[in-house]
């Protein structure tokens, strides 16, 4: 089973509902047959490269909150973190675009180290005092070698603006034809959809209805075909 994930790095409930989604699949008893597959979905796509501004700012400017509603959010989220047993900086973090951080996940998804580059990416941006986006892309290739790519990919692909670009893009279009208005987004087996960062109880109950009614194969029966098997194959004996 396929469960396809689409979220953003600058998104503090994908970084939530990550942790509890993984919870709830440590405890599914058929969690090595489900395949993890994280998708594109920028938040801020129209947000120019340089334009890095703090998150209180960016949250008073885009949503019209006052600085203490801002802040009351941000410590909310700190709680809701920390009761995932994730670090949560509460104040002085940034905000910036995150379409490289993207590009690079297709890259590292490649190479089968997508989850370990997202997982470090999140705790970067929401736990760690240096930014992931003022220092530019020495940052992210240092992020990128600890989740155990090499320096040189890593950094091909920043200085290509054009690598992984189509593969983010597909990515956002398919979110908006699946329905997906925001993140995190959770499509299982391109069956059933869970929206947001539902608690454990949530996605086990997803995962249990989903794993439970995957479609049988239908199987087409001609008459005795030839075929190959354990035993060999069958030669004509005419």
């Amino acid at each position: 089973m396929r469960v396809e994930i689409w979220s953003d790095i600058a998104c503090p409930w994908c970084y939530v509902g990550k942790a509890r989604f993984e919870k709830a699949l440590q405890a599914f008893p058929h969690r090595e047959q489900v395949e993890v597959v994280h998708r594109s979905f920028e938040l801020d796509p129209g947000r120019a490269k340089g334009d890095i501004q703090p998150v209180i700012t960016m949250l008073t400017r885009k949503y019209g909150m006052s600085e203490a509603q801002a802040q009351a959010g941000e410590a909310n989220l700190g709680a809701q973190a920390a009761a995932e047993g994730l670090d949560y900086r509460t104040e002085g973090r940034d905000h910036g675009n995150t379409f490289d951080m993207h590009r690079l996940l297709h890259l590292a998804k490649e190479q089968g180290k997508q989850d370990a580059l997202i997982q470090i990416l999140y705790r970067a941006n929401f736990a760690e005092e240096r930014s992931v986006f003022a220092e530019g892309e020495e940052r992210l290739v240092e992020l990128a070698v600890a989740a155990g790519l090499d320096a040189d990919d890593a950094r091909k692909v920043l200085t290509d603006p054009d690598a992984y670009a189509d593969e983010v893009r597909a990515d956002e279009r398919e979110a908006a034809q699946l329905g997906a208005t925001g993140v995190p987004f959770f499509v299982l087996d391109r069956k059933f959809g869970v929206s947001g960062a539902q608690p454990a109880e949530v996605f086990e109950q997803a995962l249990t209805q989903a794993w439970g009614e995957r479609s049988p194969l239908t199987l087409i029966d001609q008459g005795d075909a030839d075929a190959c098997g354990p035993d060999g194959c069958a030669v004509p004996q005419h």
